[in-house]
Parts: structure tokens; sequence; C-alpha cells
């Protein structure tokens, strides 16, 4: 198949808050993961080392997708970026992953507690120029293990709006630097989800698929949340739980021949939001709306 289907461990352990959802360990978030019907999934900050990991996903015949990686090329340079990049390299390669998922943490407020629908960091020319020069760096790396830099925009950082990825994308060099697609980031960013998919679909080599729920946004927009508080009210769910029509999202990615993993991802406490129960939730969605959507649309013609 040309689409692998993945769910992120952050609906059972959050990374960036350890405490939640400590309990659930690897075994049972990777046997969830199996009951819901997903291909694979991305590796978690408690993931541990490649032997013992691959051993678990052989059990149950998992793959896994990518990793978060977060540089700081414009803060500590691009050499010290690399040092740190070309160990988290070596291990995707070990589990046998696709993609390495890079998000630039330069001044970002995602784990802060400042409002993150108005105090998002911004980035002067100099900054941009050094941050182009050294995702191409970045990427030519990635390519020594046999994987694909995807360059995650997101909530709270300098490259965040679809003007900031347009840039990105402009000045980064598309043989060596890709694009995440994240549904959720960019529609609680900009309110519209479709018009990143369109003008940069060439550059797509990972998608996330996150909803978000529009009360709760606008409430946490109203409150000037932070991404951190926003999240654990509920802003983010799965696919067919908020607002977003993934069924336009998906015609796109199979008109224009996408091949890769696309992710269910959404940052919810587990203990109000059952882990499972939502992946099933989202499993159940991309089998109705989507996956039989697609095949009727096939038979029809």
């Amino acid at each position: 198949m040309s689409i692998l289907w993945g769910i992120a461990p952050i609906g059972w352990r959050n990374d960036d808050i350890p405490e939640i959802g400590a309990d659930n360990t690897l075994q049972h978030l990777l046997s969830d993961i199996v009951v819901a019907g997903f291909d694979g999934t991305e590796v978690g900050g408690f993931f541990p080392e490649p032997q013992i990991l691959n051993k678990e996903l052989q059990l149950r015949n998992l793959k896994i997708a990518g990793q978060w990686f977060s540089s700081y090329i414009i803060r500590d340079g691009i050499e010290e970026a690399a040092t740190a990049f070309h160990k988290h390299c070596a291990y995707l390669q070990q589990v046998h992953a696709s993609v390495a998922v890079v998000s630039e943490q330069t001044y970002s407020i995602q784990g802060t507690g400042r409002c993150v629908f108005s105090d998002k960091p911004y980035f002067t020319d100099e900054e941009w120029s050094h941050l182009c020069q050294g995702l191409n760096e970045l990427g030519r790396i990635a390519e020594q293990y046999q994987l694909k830099l995807v360059f995650h925009h997101h909530m709270g950082t300098g490259v965040q709006t679809l003007e900031e990825v347009d840039r990105l994308m402009a000045n980064t060099d598309p043989m060596h630097v890709h694009l995440l697609y994240d549904t959720g980031h960019i529609y609680v960013s900009d309110g519209d989800y479709l018009t990143l998919l369109h003008r940069h679909m060439d550059r797509i080599q990972h998608v996330h698929f996150k909803d978000a729920r529009k009360k709760v946004l606008d409430s946490c927009k109203k409150e000037k949340k932070s991404f951190r508080d926003s999240f654990l009210m509920g802003m983010f769910t799965v696919p067919g739980d908020g607002c977003i029509d993934f069924s336009k999202v998906y015609e796109v990615l199979l008109k224009h021949q996408y091949r890769g993993w696309i992710v269910v991802e959404a940052e919810q406490d587990p203990a109000v939001a059952h882990p499972l129960e939502y992946a099933l939730i989202a499993r159940k969605y991309i089998n109705e709306a989507l996956l039989a959507h697609t095949l009727g649309k096939t038979e029809e013609r």
C-alpha cells in the first residue's frame, strides 16, 4: 500500500508533561495501536533503545514512522544542531524509520505559560537565512541515514503560519528539506487548512491528521490560553471528533499520489480522553469517511 496509517504516542503519554499518562507502558501503547488497527507509530520520548523497541514492534507487526527533533539552529548554531541530529538519525535508522521530524525551537513558547494565539515568536531576516542554511545541512545528514527531513510547522514557534511556511519552502532546497503537513496546527493558526496543502503538495513527505474542537478553540483564544493549557482543555482531538473535513484533505493527497505516512495525532490528557477509545474513534472515521468513500468513488468509475 502507498499510504501507511499511524497514530502518535502523544495520546497515551506526553513528552512535554511526563506525568501525563505515566502509567501507560510501551507494551500497553503498542498493543492498543494493534487493537485499533493502525500500521505503526512515531517514537515517543520514553521509548527504549532500538534493540528492545524493535522486538516489541516485531511481535506486533508494527512500524516506526519517525520522531520529533527539536532543532536550535538559530540559538546554538548549525554545528551543534548537526551533532545532535546525527545521533537522532542514527537511532531512527536502527528502528527502520522513514522520516526525521524537525521543528525549530529557538524562541518557542509552546512549553511556556504565554498566550499561544498572540505571543508567537518571529525571526529576523538574518535568522531566517541561518535557519534555512542549517535545515539544508540537516537534510543532507538525514539522507546519510536513509531518512527524509520533514519540517513541522507548529503553534507557538517562528514557523507557524502559511506565510512563514511559504518563506521556509522558498528558501530551502527541495532536494533536502521536505514538509510535514499538520492539519490541526495550520487550522488553529490560520483558520484554513487547505491552502497550505494545495500550495506545497510537492514538498509534503509526512502528514499529521489532527482535528480541532471549534468551541474549545474559540474559548482558548478568548481566555488567552497557552499551548499547553489549550490542549489540556481539549482544543485538539482525533479525526472525526472535531470540525476539520479530512475527506477534502485525503482527496488532494490521493490526487497527487501521496506516498508515505498519515499519522493521527492529538494532544489530549489520557485521564480525560481514553487513548484506546479515541484511537478507535479515529480508525472508524478513517475506515468509513475516507477509505470506504474513496473505494465507492473508484467503483463508480
